[in-house]
């Protein structure tokens, strides 16, 4: 650190990089783009930082560990002093991005601890029936496109662990209620049944989201389970104690019948996404 002749004190490149932590490559860059010029060189052309410049890079370095861009950074600078319009914009983007992150994340761990949680039991499936599970989640993501995914995780981190735990259990006791119905063959107009369908409808409208485009959804959910009804059986069925591949096939068309007999049109229950 060196003094001005007014007294002031002025920072070498090296001074600004050890006392911010960047390195003096990426001090260069920042010149070379204008985010960070120095504000004074020597007379042989040394860059020479002024006590303003050193705090610019202080800044930058906290706005870069939010995770905005160099560009971003430029256009929050570019902004008149006390306007925070842009830099609040900015943050609510990265807000977003940050808790859609962790949404994802939450989806991998539901799924990794399943996975760990079925090892553990009595009945584990063998390696051969997990990695056919495993196969069915690849082949989802061919049916969902990546931004019906987010809209699918956001969903699942907005309910909560605890809540999902509900659902799974009430989703299961659907499963075997309408298991042993489909079993006995109850006539699908029987009130019992038609109350199953009303619990069915019950707990797909809890997984609902207003504004959102269920239809493109559930149209997916169909896709997917035309095409891979065995694959997934097998995959919720390896998750689910109790339930074999065959009683989701089995539960599935029997729902169908009875809601083609309940008159309107009545909403397909949630397959394996509840479960998984």
């Amino acid at each position: 650190m060196t003094e001005n002749e007014g007294g002031e004190r002025r920072h070498t490149i090296g001074d600004v990089a050890r006392a911010t932590g960047i390195s003096v490559r990426t001090l260069h860059h920042y010149d070379d783009i204008g985010l960070v010029t120095a504000g004074e060189r020597t007379p042989s052309g040394h860059r020479r930082y002024t006590e303003d410049d050193l705090r610019k890079v202080h800044r930058i370095r906290a706005l870069r560990n939010l995770g905005l861009s160099l560009e971003d950074i430029a256009s929050v600078f570019s902004e008149p002093p006390g306007d925070l319009t842009t830099l609040r914009d900015l943050l609510d983007v990265r807000l977003a991005e940050i808790e859609l992150g962790i949404a994802r994340l939450m989806q991998v761990k539901e799924q990794i601890t399943g996975l760990l949680a079925l090892t553990d039991r009595p009945d584990a499936p063998d390696s051969e029936r997990l990695l056919a599970g495993l196969e069915s989640m690849s082949v989802y993501a061919t049916y969902f496109t990546q931004d019906m995914r987010d809209e699918l995780a956001r969903r699942r981190a907005a309910l909560g662990e605890e809540t999902l735990t509900g659902l799974r259990d009430e989703w299961l006791e659907l499963m075997r209620e309408t298991r042993d119905h489909a079993q006995a063959d109850t006539p699908v107009t029987d009130p019992q049944i038609q109350s199953l369908l009303t619990r069915w409808d019950a707990l797909t409208t809890r997984l609902r989201a207003d504004g959102h485009d269920d239809e493109r959804l559930e149209a997916a959910g169909r896709a997917f389970w035309r095409d891979y009804a065995t694959e997934i059986s097998e995959s919720v069925a390896a998750q689910t104690p109790g339930l074999a591949p065959e009683h989701l096939k089995a539960v599935m068309e029997y729902l169908g019948r009875a809601r083609r007999g309940s008159g309107p049109e009545r909403s397909a229950p949630p397959e394996a996404g509840i479960s998984a």
